[in-house]
């Protein structure tokens, strides 16, 4: 169901006209907006989009984060007909998910609608919306919800959870990824507009809280969380000296090794391995019958 934010009525007709109040949401840049005060440089750079967008489907971390949200879709949420990401920045998860399960109904929100006109252009078949992930227009609507480093961007990340909660189908459920590890804060969190690293223990109570019975959480890039401390260690002192995209300039053969250690710890998670430690979190939740 829709959910109107002006009169809270939920409807299910064709557009997005409130049948109760006559309400709907602005349009910005051919999107329904939602939050359109919030639409520019809201949480990330909007200038960095355009590379971003670039380097994305080059990079091994893109790519192997990509196979572990498609891998935990199909093991957790098989007969999933419905999926709405939360935060779908250009569109990457999205798109990877379209070639994934051609059947799956996509839905993206993006509090940018820079990023949405990226994410239009890599999934035309996906329904976008500009939005603000503490106030979500639906009602025991879609049949998982995604988030992939998304809430740690967000001051009220446990507001953000409970709207999540709201918009999923009984039966259905969620799948996050959040960076992990405090000691890992670093000028990379400040230039991405980070409010937090997460503990898991923090983000299972807030995942509890907000409704979620949690069914699998996991660390990811763990094999690879010596290299992410060296690299930290070896960022530079100046503001004018740091390029926040430099991590994701990585040359071919380089890509190739990282991405070939990745897809051996996804095997492992796929086997029934979780990781105690890593660069991030994987959790699965879903919400009660």
């Amino acid at each position: 169901m829709k959910l109107c934010l002006r009169c809270a009525a939920t409807f299910s007709a064709a557009g997005w006209r409130c049948p109760s109040c006559g309400g709907s949401p602005a349009e910005k840049d051919g999107f329904p907006a939602f939050a359109p005060e919030l639409a520019s440089d809201a949480g990330f750079k909007d200038a960095l989009f355009d590379e971003l967008a670039q380097l994305e489907a080059k990079n091994f971390w893109f790519r192997s984060r990509n196979r572990l949200i498609q891998w935990s879709l199909r093991r957790h949420f098989p007969k999933a007909q419905n999926f709405l990401e939360v935060g779908c920045g250009t569109g990457f998860v999205l798109s990877g998910l379209a070639s994934a399960f051609p059947g799956l109904k996509l839905g993206g929100s993006e509090i940018s609608s820079v990023g949405l006109a990226h994410a239009a252009r890599r999934v035309p078949g996906a329904e976008l919306c500009q939005m603000d992930a503490r106030a979500i227009p639906f009602a025991d609507e879609f049949d998982v919800l995604g988030a992939f480093d998304v809430i740690e961007h967000i001051h009220e990340d446990e507001a953000v959870l409970r709207q999540m909660y709201r918009a999923v189908r009984p039966g259905g459920g969620m799948l996050l990824t959040v960076p992990q590890h405090d000691f890992l804060w670093s000028r990379t969190d400040e230039q991405a507009c980070h409010v937090r690293r997460y503990a898991a223990r923090d983000l299972t109570a807030k995942v509890d809280a907000a409704g979620f019975r949690v069914e699998r959480m996991t660390s990811f890039v763990s094999l690879l969380l010596p290299l992410m401390m060296a690299s930290r260690a070896r960022q530079p002192a100046a503001d004018s000296e740091y390029d926040p995209l430099a991590e994701l300039r990585i040359g071919g053969f380089a890509n190739a090794l990282l991405g070939k250690i990745m897809d051996a710890e996804r095997l492992a998670i796929s086997a029934g391995l979780n990781f105690p430690a890593g660069g991030s979190l994987l959790l699965v939740a879903r919400k009660a019958s």
